[in-house]
């Protein structure tokens, strides 16, 4: 296998990635919390490490990917209560709409996608084993970790516990033993949802819930646990000291965070009314292009979402759509029989543009410069293809163009435009009025067909057209 380096939040430097079984990649992304549709900023973390796992499948790494529903919490149940309906059947309706969005963009589903409430069970267990090693102390029917029993705590986000304590605040629950201990249970309030456990009836705490997914799903120990930047104080921090001390063993050897998303340049807040949807987005510029947008930088820099961005995005991505359209043209009108000596010629030098990508990616995944190559590689296709090629050499070059760009989980969007019948009846006119040499009444008709939308280009191979 060849090498791969990832940046390593908790040694905070690159690392080459050493998987824990040859061959194989177990990784957990934290998903979202299901009480609203997913924003601009929740899109980048699911597009990124899609990316991820792709590019792990393509270099022959069997990946095994999970990622969880937060469907019990506090802002769910806030939201039930606003639409006078259940916490399950809030859930429900929001992990329905981020899926369509999820599709929209592009992103595989994960190999599973486990729900808090279905696994209530692994995490009283989990509860269960904390307490009885003495990390985790029952107050009232809450449960919560003792932080200060865990001596790495803080090691993640580069916190020392001492620090913490003294910068907690002072009206802290008189229930926990230190302010910076956390629930890992919480006891029932009337109208909330709740489950019957050792402490009595009630629900779990946030970090605890992805814990023990990950736990049941992928083991004590996984490759990569990845996220935003956002989650690495608390939540990824109190995963690890949970984990780590219910198992006795290393819980993530690497840890992967995106950098935050703003928005003209302010940072995303319902307040300043600059917070948008992913469906609102992808109204206004397509759900691809916000995808492209989100792989035009290094993910763990900072990123400023903005119109003058996505609508360069789509821009850059109509282009590679264009070079696509081409090559299927050709595939369909160019000259039969066997590729060139000179196409195979050509064909052997776009070997460079998979090497600069493939180098890129193995660099931290760094989408920017992989992206760079591909249009490079699109450049060279462009000029290779200008002079009547073989239908043989169009298809190989189209194949290396999806090659790369299905890595990136790009040109998947646009289905093929078909024609209807007065359309085609006026393509066949014109085309019968140039052979005929009427070239006025040819003119005419493509002008027809340009008020109707449809755009014409003459080429040696034949007519090709595309809509306006």
């Amino acid at each position: 296998m060849v090498i791969v380096k990832l940046y390593n939040t908790l040694s905070g430097k690159k690392e080459e990635f050493i998987p824990i079984v040859p061959g194989e990649v177990k990784m957990y992304i934290c998903g979202p919390t299901v009480y609203n549709l997913i924003h601009v900023g929740n899109a980048r973390p699911m597009i990124i490490f899609d990316v991820l796992r792709r590019y792990f499948t393509y270099k022959g790494y069997k990946v095994t990917f999970v990622q969880n529903f937060t469907d019990v919490d506090d802002k769910i149940i806030r939201r039930a209560n606003e639409e006078g309906a259940s916490s399950d059947e809030i859930a429900r309706k929001y992990i329905e709409e981020y899926f369509k969005d999820a599709d929209g963009l592009g992103v595989l589903r994960a190999d599973v996608h486990p729900k808090a409430t279905e696994n209530i069970g692994e995490i009283i267990d989990m509860v269960k084993k904390l307490i009885d090693k003495g990390y985790a102390y029952v107050s009232g029917g809450d449960v919560y970790f003792r932080t200060n029993a865990f001596k790495n705590y803080g090691a993640l986000s580069r916190q020392p516990l001492d620090e913490l304590e003294a910068g907690a605040r002072v009206e802290v629950s008189e229930a926990k033993e230190s302010p910076v201990d956390f629930a890992l249970w919480k006891a029932s309030k009337p109208g909330e949802p709740a489950w019957p456990s050792p402490w009595g009836e009630g629900r779990p705490g946030w970090h605890i819930e992805c814990s023990a997914m990950s736990n049941r799903y992928l083991g004590k120990t996984i490759d990569i646990h990845c996220g935003g930047q956002d989650l690495i104080f608390p939540h990824h921090e109190n995963e690890i000291a949970q984990s780590e001390c219910a198992n006795g063993s290393k819980f993530v050897n690497y840890w992967l965070h995106n950098g935050f998303l703003s928005i003209d340049n302010k940072k995303m807040s319902k307040s300043l009314g600059n917070f948008f949807t992913v469906r609102d987005a992808a109204q206004a510029y397509g759900y691809e292009a916000i995808r492209f947008f989100m792989l035009s930088a290094s993910y763990r820099s900072p990123l400023n979402y903005s119109a003058e961005s996505l609508e360069q995005s789509a821009a850059a991505l109509e282009r590679l759509y264009t070079t696509k359209g081409n090559l299927e043209f050709l595939m369909n009108n160019g000259a039969d029989g066997d590729m060139r000596e000179a196409e195979k010629a050509r064909l052997g030098e776009l070997a460079a543009y998979k090497k600069a990508f493939e180098e890129a990616m193995d660099d931290d995944m760094n989408t920017a410069d992989a992206l760079s190559a591909v249009f490079e590689m699109v450049r060279e296709i462009n000029t290779a293809v200008a002079n009547d090629p073989t239908k043989a050499f169009a298809g190989a070059c189209l194949e290396k163009l999806s090659e790369l760009t299905g890595v990136l989980g790009l040109l998947y969007g646009k289905k093929e435009e078909s024609l209807d019948e007065r359309v085609r009846q006026l393509i066949e006119e014109r085309q019968a009025a140039r052979k005929a040499r009427n070239f006025s009444e040819a003119d005419r008709i493509r002008d027809e067909l340009k008020s109707m939308g449809v755009i014409l280009e003459d080429t040696p191979q034949g007519v090709k057209w595309r809509k306006a």
